[in-house]
């Protein structure tokens, strides 16, 4: 990232973030465990690609957000491969936001990656970094779904968990609390172009480290640790399994325990 954003981007996850060993003590049965309580399981790729078309109008999906996404895409990968359908995941260490601060250069690029990646649906987290107005936001959003449209795929916004604001993130709550309503305002008039899908019974309302007893969310107050990143793969395919009734997410147990949880972005759990 190019700012000092707490807990976003290289630098600033390394001195933000106390490394702690709970990775360590995750086990394969905790992480199956939060897979399976989400009710859902996986389909394809891993962080980059793997074709292997199964699933009406889900042969190919293109994941895109910031730094909780990357983390997210670990998960969502594993499932995504075992499941047969392609993955690629484009989501960004300190931006990967189409409004707000460093959107301008994201969108030199992002065209491009989308068409190179021809995916069947594309699904935008929304991210910490997208402030504005609500003019502002719409406009990009819009921007956004006419351009997955012109690539031939369906767009999906998710909304993002609720993060600990400190003050860097505290000027932009009001921005970032507006942003789902704009995005499903979009979503809503679309035509079924796109659609809208509300994290929220993932991750509840607020910022929560510890779930079932389990580290849930990163110390730093923004990432998603293993099993929480694991809950919401689990949430998201069956969500999408009712969006592309083709689509049937794979066994958890073909995914959940695959090496993926210790990634080094994790690290802050």
């Amino acid at each position: 990232m190019a700012v000092a954003a707490p807990g976003h981007g290289g630098g600033t996850v390394d001195t933000m973030i106390k490394t702690r060993s709970l990775i360590l003590g995750l086990t394969a049965p905790l992480l199956l465990t939060a897979a399976c309580s989400a009710q859902s399981a996986a389909t394809d790729s891993g962080t980059t690609m793997t074709v292997s078309p199964a699933g009406k109008g889900l042969s190919k999906v293109l994941f895109l957000g910031d730094s909780i996404a990357v983390g997210e895409a670990l998960p969502l990968a594993a499932a995504f491969k075992a499941g047969g359908v392609g993955f690629r995941s484009n989501a960004s260490e300190g931006g990967g936001n189409v409004v707000g601060p460093f959107s301008d250069k994201n969108w030199k690029k992002l065209p491009g990656q989308i068409t190179a990646a021809k995916p069947a649906v594309v699904i935008y987290q929304l991210t910490t970094y997208d402030w504005g107005s609500a003019q502002e936001q719409r406009a990009a959003y819009g921007k956004l779904l006419a351009t997955v449209t012109k690539a031939g795929a369906e767009l999906v916004f998710v909304t993002a968990p609720p993060i600990k604001a400190d003050d860097f993130y505290k000027p932009h709550l009001a921005d970032l609390r507006r942003a789902p309503g704009v995005a499903r305002a979009v979503a809503s008039a679309s035509a079924g172009k796109a659609r809208f899908l509300d994290a929220g019974a993932v991750w509840g309302g607020t910022y929560q480290q510890v779930k079932d007893g389990k580290a849930d969310r990163s110390a730093d107050g923004i990432h998603t640790c293993p099993q929480g990143a694991a809950r919401f793969t689990g949430w998201l395919l069956r969500e999408l399994a009712k969006l592309f009734p083709g689509f049937s997410p794979a066994d958890p147990k073909s995914w959940a325990n695959t090496g993926w949880s210790g990634d080094k972005h994790f690290k802050g759990c």
